[in-house]
């Protein structure tokens, strides 16, 4: 934690970037503009990493993923006016998501406020829908206050986004503002723009602006994040339910994983108590590729079956049909959220406490192992791969999608992160290929937001330099952020991107065509999308068959790894694999 300043003129912009250095910040997000450009300008200064993107959203999508694999808040900075607007989106899906991030806006000068100086409208009362908290910084000796409190609900009860105004003069040098208003050492400036009542009003805001900032505390406010906790009889009255089930099952999402940090000792304790579970969300790939106790498919039906369920940071919301899916059975839910706890169907032990440590603490107790139970599940599951694969055997024009996911599997190794950004394909590729360890999935949770697909990878990649980031686009969402491979080569963030290209909205089209026989609006281009990597720098592949597929992978694995960003154009046929699933 940094000392306290005394006796020095810091700007405002130097004073957010030492906040965001005391809060363990190693990147930020933004996209050039006047009026923020002390923040980046000083926390580069600072050795945090810059990254700039070629739209606004995607900073924020960048930093909700830094949020989701770090287990800090990632930092998004965008200027005034359009630079929030275009933000909203992805504000709102980190807000649905629970992912703690903090957002900056530039802001019109303080004196300016509602007089119609550029870009200046109402953000706070725009993003006050869509974030937990929003704050307006108005004297440069509150800046550490309102960024620590900013951190502090991110991360506090449920986590969530916040907002933060940063009006341009309180980012810049005392001295540099009274020169840009004219007035120096409180007498009228020499070109005798400003009247003496004017100089007289601009002297006094800018006194009540700068007031103090010469002692300001970067530790002000300072204080850490609280949420529920969960007590011993929390524990022992789910102890009680678990040991009288002969047929448990566990569902786990996003909402058990929201300290990265805790990710592995999750894990730890998921094996150990033995109880078999299926993962959605950030949940993904927490028992690695291969572990026994974890069910891929046939849910709904394990469901029916069980006679106990436990929703570990999971709501009853669409995905479970709205608790219908729950039907009668005994079940326990683990939710930070109240709401999320009790949405649609009451559970029989409610249990408001974080699921991560919930069920960490839990696997400290002896549980009643269910062999049988589990064989039967995975026997279940395997009838379903059996399915899969013959499905993935069949002819098709093109690649066959499932055969395309079923060869990536066998390619990628552990050291993998997979962003999901699509509606058809990316489904598929839910039910074909493996997330390989914690932590190593990326979805845009229950708003199902299409274009999250660059801008989480660019944040998986800076947050794990190492790690081989791929985005499995549809040729429908890849068309919101291919222009980020810009900003992937600028800041060497070398990712592969798989585009399944068949050439419309499918998932939309296919009960669209059906139910109102028409193709209107669902239909695009068999588009050369790989041209796209190759602008900025990138390599980039068209292939129609699976050997070539294959090959392309190959060779984008290896040339990632030596700093290339990757696109492969996959042609893809189409299938029947996901008739009727669509989600509205």
């Amino acid at each position: 934690m940094l000392e306290p300043n005394h006796g020095q003129k810091m700007s405002g912009g130097k004073i957010i970037a030492q906040v965001l250095q005391n809060h363990g910040v190693k990147q930020l997000f933004t996209l050039s503009g006047g009026h923020i450009a002390p923040i980046f300008v000083e926390a580069e200064n600072l050795g945090i990493r810059v990254i700039d993107t070629r739209h606004e959203v995607n900073t924020v999508f960048a930093a909700d993923a830094v949020s989701r694999l770090s287990g800090i808040p990632g930092v998004a900075v965008v200027t005034a006016g359009p630079g929030v607007t275009n933000a909203i989106t992805a504000v709102k899906n980190a807000y649905l998501a629970q992912s703690p991030l903090v957002l900056l806006g530039g802001g019109a000068a303080t004196v300016l406020k509602g007089r119609g100086s550029l870009q200046d409208i109402n953000q706070t009362k725009i993003m006050k829908p869509n974030v937990k908290w929003q704050g307006r910084i108005t004297r440069v000796k509150d800046i550490p206050k309102i960024l620590n409190k900013a951190f502090r609900v991110s991360q506090s009860g449920v986590p969530g986004p916040v907002f933060v105004e940063c009006p341009i003069d309180t980012l810049y040098s005392e001295d540099f503002i009274k020169g840009w208003y004219g007035v120096q050492s409180g007498s009228i400036s020499k070109n005798k723009v400003v009247s003496k009542v004017v100089a007289w009003y601009v002297n006094r805001h800018l006194n009540k602006l700068f007031g103090g900032s010469k002692n300001v505390d970067i530790n002000d406010g300072f204080a850490k994040p609280t949420y529920p906790k969960h007590s011993s009889i929390d524990i022992a009255k789910a102890l009680t339910r678990i040991n009288k089930a002969a047929k448990p099952v566990m569902l786990i999402g996003s909402g058990a994983m929201m300290d990265a940090r805790k990710a592995d000792s999750l894990a730890a304790a998921v094996e150990k108590i033995g109880i078999p579970v299926y993962l959605s969300g950030m949940g993904r790939g927490l028992l690695g590729k291969n572990s026994a106790l974890q069910m891929r498919h046939k849910r709904t039906e394990a469901l029916k079956q069980a006679d106990l369920i436990i929703l570990a940071g999971v709501p009853n919301d669409f995905r479970l049909n709205y608790g219908t899916h729950i039907g009668a059975t005994d079940f326990i839910s683990i939710n930070r959220s109240k709401t999320d706890l009790f949405k649609n169907k009451r559970p029989n032990l409610a249990i408001h406490a974080d699921p991560q440590e919930f069920l960490i603490d839990l696997s400290k107790h002896n549980v009643n192992k269910c062999a049988d139970w589990i064989n039967t599940l995975n026997e279940n599951d395997q009838k379903r791969e059996d399915n899969i694969n013959e499905q993935a055997a069949a002819e098709v024009d093109s690649i066959n999608p499932i055969k395309l996911f079923r060869e990536m599997d066998k390619l990628l190794d552990d050291n993998t992160i997979l962003v999901a950004d699509g509606g058809d394909f990316v489904a598929t590729s839910a039910y074909t290929l493996k997330a390989r360890a914690p932590l190593s999935w990326l979805d845009p949770g229950v708003f199902g937001t299409l274009g999250v697909g660059a801008g989480f990878a660019i944040g998986a990649k800076a947050v794990f330099p190492d790690k081989d980031v791929f985005i499995i686009y549809g040729d429908g969402s890849a068309g919101f952020s291919l222009m980020e491979y810009d900003t992937m080569m600028r800041h060497n963030l070398p990712v592969v991107s798989v585009i399944g290209n068949d050439a419309g909205w499918t998932q939309i089209a296919r009960d669209q065509v059906e139910f109102l026989n028409s193709t209107c609006a669902s239909v695009l281009e068999h588009s050369n999308y790989e041209l796209v990597g190759k602008a900025f720098g990138a390599e980039g592949v068209r292939v129609e068959n699976i050997e070539d597929f294959t090959a392309s992978l190959k060779d984008a694995i290896e040339k990632s790894r030596n700093g290339k960003a990757y696109i492969i154009n996959a042609i893809i046929g189409k299938t029947d694999f996901r008739k009727g699933s669509l989600s509205v």
